[in-house]
């Protein structure tokens, strides 16, 4: 409850500080449209030419999408905002501030800058999820919900962990922004399912890059394609990252000098 409270208190600071600029609204609206425009144009095209993209069918790469855009709109609202902020701070010596707060600061750099306005990603991917539901030929029964909830939540954590562990690099590196841009570059392979790429490519989408935990494999549970081995290797994977990130974060703040070091 105390987290909670923490993170109501930072989600509306977030939107106080969003609201003195509210041409971002706007502008995000236009970004996430344009997303989805080419999302789309690239569905189109690929339907235009054949009935199935890997055993996917129209529906469910249509769900996809709503998952890809789901996790984008959580990445790009809490995870990348706090995490570019959290090296901001180790570069500037400020982090210091956070260090010294009576809560884990683990959990305070986390959260501690939200960008409202990227909600709309969150809100566009839950619309897309529901047409492509109302698409499918079959029905999605509770056992297939209850395994997408905790697929999206496996794969949320796997995300935040690989977030983690790449800002942590800061304790060393200076600038480590570039490589946060080169996952952003490799999650859009996530608006397609892993199993159409090569090999080599699937393998660092799954195991290097986690986006096949992100995307395919949740879309995967709400449309029926998947088998209780890999559920279960979602939930080992997101519970095995969550425990390196952390011991990865401890082990890296030991590095740490700041302004009052």
């Amino acid at each position: 409850m105390h987290y909670l409270r923490l993170f109501a208190t930072y989600l509306r600071l977030g939107i106080l500080n969003e609201l003195e600029y509210r041409v971002n609204f706007w502008v995000q609206i236009f970004q996430s449209a344009l997303e989805l425009l080419v999302a789309l144009g690239g569905l189109a095209v690929v339907f235009a030419h054949t009935e199935t993209l890997g055993g996917w069918g129209p529906a469910e790469l249509l769900a996809l999408v709503g998952v890809y855009f789901l996790i984008g709109g959580l990445i790009s609202t809490l995870i990348r905002p706090s995490m570019q902020r959290f090296m901001e701070d180790v570069r500037k010596g400020t982090l210091d501030f956070t260090l010294t707060k009576p809560a884990d600061a683990q959990m305070l750099v986390s959260m501690q800058r939200i960008e409202i306005w990227r909600m709309l990603d969150v809100i566009l991917g839950i619309v897309i999820l529901g047409i492509a539901l109302s698409r499918l030929e079959t029905s999605v029964g509770g056992a297939q919900a209850l395994l997408f909830g905790v697929t999206l939540l496996s794969g949320s954590a796997i995300v935040y962990s690989f977030w983690l562990m790449l800002a942590t690099c800061a304790f060393w590196f200076i600038r480590t922004e570039n490589i946060l841009v080169i996952f952003q570059s490799m999650y859009q392979a996530g608006r397609w399912p892993v199993t159409i790429y090569p090999g080599w490519l699937r393998t660092i989408l799954t195991f290097l890059v986690p986006v096949a935990f992100a995307t395919t494999v949740p879309a995967s549970a709400l449309t029926g394609r998947i088998d209780g081995g890999l559920v279960l290797s979602a939930i080992g994977l997101a519970v095995l990252m969550l425990l390196v990130s952390r011991w990865f974060w401890r082990f890296g703040i030991r590095f740490y000098s700041g302004a009052s070091a």
